[in-house]
């Protein structure tokens, strides 16, 4: 039990930030190590290789995407059930939710060999990079078993308010990534496939650590009585996780819509465009952080019966990472191009054609982050809520608005259109959640009082 934190009671504003700073630490090292795959293969293998990764970044995070909207869907219940004391039910629960992750890796890892090919001819990927970019596919997605053991057990111990075990499981995981990376791109000339490779065994041992840490915990000594498999459990998780899992996935598809366009600008806008993405992956880290905290914190309240409570954590977390986006928007406009230096390499006209595209769009994003913590923190708390068909909904209008700028501003603003859609997507999501919210809210307050 010392590793759980009960969110019912103390400072919302303290527990929220302290709940949220370990994961932050745990998913800057995450991105770290994203961010090292791209500097190691763009300054090792070169441009192209680092476009060929761009190449599939959409298809790899809708995978990834819809783990983590599954997985943190069945958290949602687990963190209710955990805030309300009912710990045979949270057994049974994290057990069901076992179930439905294995079918569900199985089938994410059959479709993703069977698409993986026509998904990159779908998106008009330069033949120049094409066949590095399918190797690449294709490795990261043997992994999907592993990468949803990880999201499973990370969110078991999140809705337990347990931050810190991910936090020393990713940490670990970044280290042996960038050492294996070095030994398979750039001691043994793997390619882009030993870049794939090592962030795979990485989290598969990130995994065990996790699953060892919840083998310690008291309330999860699992009993006979725990392992039934029950329909009814079944489709409640699913009705959490799937809307989840299915409002990430619209949301890939827009940016697969976004990648079909980028594509055909050429290589040199391909490699710039997938050098700022991997470093936008940074810049969401406190969002996201801030965003696992808050569903924790209102699941566990709601699961209390704490509806204020639940309003004041929402006003706490909502101006912490306000003020954190500030924050790093400021070290982006001073450090901006100084740190995506780093991340190509090649003749240096094309080093600084690259470089002046990446900087321009790292400038547009950062300026407008608030716009994203926004929509991170207000999602997740209705999430938490119970409630994942309005945070889905909110995933369709930003596939509406991502898909719409992509298409129409590049004709009317030339290619820097393109970096609008972005910008634009989390904005349109923003308007329906702040609406969901207040929905969420006042439903909850009629239905207590």
């Amino acid at each position: 039990m010392n590793s759980t934190k009960n969110m019912t009671a103390g400072r919302p504003g303290t527990l929220i930030f302290s709940f949220a700073l370990p994961l932050m630490i745990g998913n800057l090292f995450q991105q770290f190590y994203i961010v090292t795959d791209a500097m190691i293969v763009g300054q090792v293998l070169g441009v192209h290789a680092i476009a060929a990764v761009g190449a599939s970044d959409w298809q790899v995070w809708m995978v990834l995407s819809m783990i983590q909207g599954l997985t943190q869907g069945f958290s949602i219940w687990m963190s209710q059930e955990f805030g309300a004391g009912r710990y045979p039910q949270l057994r049974n629960v994290i057990v069901n939710s076992l179930a439905l992750s294995v079918v569900t890796a199985l089938i994410l890892l059959g479709a993703g060999q069977l698409l993986a090919a026509p998904s990159l001819r779908i998106l008009n990927t330069p033949e120049a990079v094409f066949s590095t970019a399918e190797a690449y596919m294709r490795t990261i997605f043997w992994g999907i078993p592993v990468t949803m053991a990880y999201n499973l057990l990370a969110a078991v111990l999140r809705s337990l308010g347990d931050g810190k075990t991910p936090l020393y499981a990713m940490v670990s995981a970044s280290f042996i990534n960038i050492l294996l990376d070095l030994l398979f791109v750039a001691v043994l000339d793997f390619g882009v496939v030993g870049a794939a490779a090592a962030t795979v065994i990485a989290q598969l041992l990130a995994s065990l650590y996790c699953l060892a840490k919840i083998g310690r915990i008291d309330i999860l000594r699992f009993e006979k009585s725990d392992l039934p498999i029950r329909h009814y459990i079944c489709g409640k998780l699913l009705g959490l996780g799937f809307p989840m899992a299915f409002q990430n996935m619209v949301i890939s598809v827009g940016g697969m819509i976004v990648q079909f366009v980028i594509n055909s600008f050429g290589v040199i806008f391909l490699a710039a465009f997938t050098a700022t993405n991997k470093l936008y992956g940074l810049l969401e880290v406190a969002a996201i952080s801030y965003g696992y905290a808050m569903t924790t914190y209102a699941g566990q309240n709601l699961g209390a019966g704490q509806t204020e409570r639940i309003r004041r954590g929402y006003r706490a977390g909502l101006m912490i990472s306000l003020v954190t986006s500030a924050a790093i928007t400021a070290l982006m406009i001073f450090s901006g191009r100084t740190i995506m230096g780093f991340f190509i390499s090649g003749d240096p006209e094309t080093v600084a054609a690259t470089l002046d595209i990446a900087c321009r769009y790292l400038f547009i994003m950062s300026v407008c982050l608030p716009v994203l913590y926004y929509l991170h923190v207000t999602r997740s708390c209705i999430q938490g809520l119970g409630n994942t068909v309005l945070p889905m909904l909110s995933g369709v209008s930003e596939f509406v608005m991502r898909t719409g700028s992509a298409v129409l501003l590049p004709r009317l603003m030339g290619q820097e259109g393109i970096f609008y859609a972005e910008v634009l997507a989390w904005l349109g999501a923003d308007i329906v959640l702040f609406f969901s919210y207040r929905y969420c809210m006042g439903k909850l307050d009629r239905t207590s009082g």
